[in-house]
């Protein structure tokens, strides 16, 4: 009797994972699904598993290669993966952008890359972008926030679902080990191409990778990376859980005002702090557009909490001054903010 050689577990990790992600989309209304493929272990292995998974659930999947033309020979390199891709049996194209931007080459490389994945998929009106993202960089990346101090939101890591410029962004590979996906392509036998950035220390993600990670599975014993990604899945539901609170709150609490918005200082006073601070940064962001730092949040929560007559708080875009028993938020230029 004829047998099938057996399936690698890694390939057949990777495929699970992909399977899980693809299965929740309608095939009817987005027939395509994009990979966002670099030629790196990971894009490589998650192309291998959409090739295999996306045609059974009535997708056609396709390649997307950037090219962000910051390397000689990127376009040797980007056209290696788009042949790649091409032999698993998708159909591959090639984007080239142009990078520029004030927050440096890495902020800058990564925009130009989602803008020219997200106008892709609107223009074939694919069901999804896939990003290769794995347990691995869900790890560094909360390290990253730890380090900088930046708070909960930046400790939430990556989404395994998320909308951008209304296409929506899957990471299947959010559970899965680097080198699950290194694994896979040996047993595919598919050849990775290797970033040299990825090995530059001057990238901060470098050092963590090389450095910092190893140091505290060293140390601590192994297991560090899935913690700091449950971690990070723990946060990022209990955000979900304020977002929710935040919506039924302010609906209460909230007025529009002229040349902007007012809060209700006793509500806010009652509300617990997390969720108050929460509640004056969304107010902040959705009605100006703007960040606040906790040092300039805890200075809004004072106007409700520890009002002793202080003037108005000039923050990005706006200020906040207290007005009888509410606080006014007032964009930056307007009378009542220069008040």
């Amino acid at each position: 009797m004829d047998r099938r050689p057996a399936l690698a577990p890694a390939v057949a990790e990777v495929r699970r994972a992909v399977r899980e992600a693809l299965e929740p989309l309608d095939a009817d209304g987005s027939p395509s699904v994009i990979v966002a493929l670099s030629g790196g272990a990971d894009s490589l292995a998650l192309a291998a598993a959409t090739a295999f998974e996306a045609p059974k659930l009535g997708f056609r999947p396709l390649a997307i290669v950037v090219d962000h033309r910051l390397q000689p020979g990127s376009a040797e390199v980007s056209a290696c993966a788009a042949d790649a891709a091409r032999l698993l049996g998708m159909d591959a194209h090639v984007v080239g952008v142009t990078v520029d931007g004030a927050d440096g080459p890495e902020a800058a490389a990564r925009s130009a890359r989602y803008r020219a994945l997200t106008e892709t998929a609107r223009a074939r009106r694919a069901a999804a972008v896939l990003i290769g993202h794995t347990l691995d960089d869900q790890a560094e990346t909360v390290l990253l926030g730890l380090a900088r101090g930046s708070g909960a939101a930046s400790l939430q890591g990556m989404a395994a679902s998320s909308e951008l410029d209304g296409v929506t962004l899957l990471r299947p590979l959010l559970g899965v080990r680097r080198e699950t996906t290194r694994a896979a392509c040996a047993a595919a036998g598919i050849e990775p191409w290797e970033d040299p950035h990825n090995s530059d220390p001057r990238f901060a993600r470098v050092r963590v990778r090389e450095r910092v990670l190893p140091t505290m599975e060293a140390e601590l014993g192994p297991g560090v990376a899935e913690a700091l990604a449950r971690t990070a899945e723990q946060l990022r539901e209990d955000a979900a859980a304020f977002a929710d609170m935040i919506d039924e709150v302010i609906e209460d609490i909230v007025e529009h005002a002229e040349a902007g918005i007012s809060v209700s200082a006793a509500a806010l006073a009652a509300n617990p702090a997390a969720l108050r601070h929460r509640i004056i940064r969304h107010v902040v962001m959705s009605e100006f557009g703007q960040s606040l730092t906790r040092t300039q949040t805890l200075a809004v929560a004072r106007l409700a909490t520890g009002w002793t007559g202080q003037g108005p708080i000039h923050l990005p875009g706006c200020s906040a001054r207290r007005n009888g028993g509410r606080i006014e938020f007032t964009a930056a230029g307007t009378a009542g903010a220069d008040a």
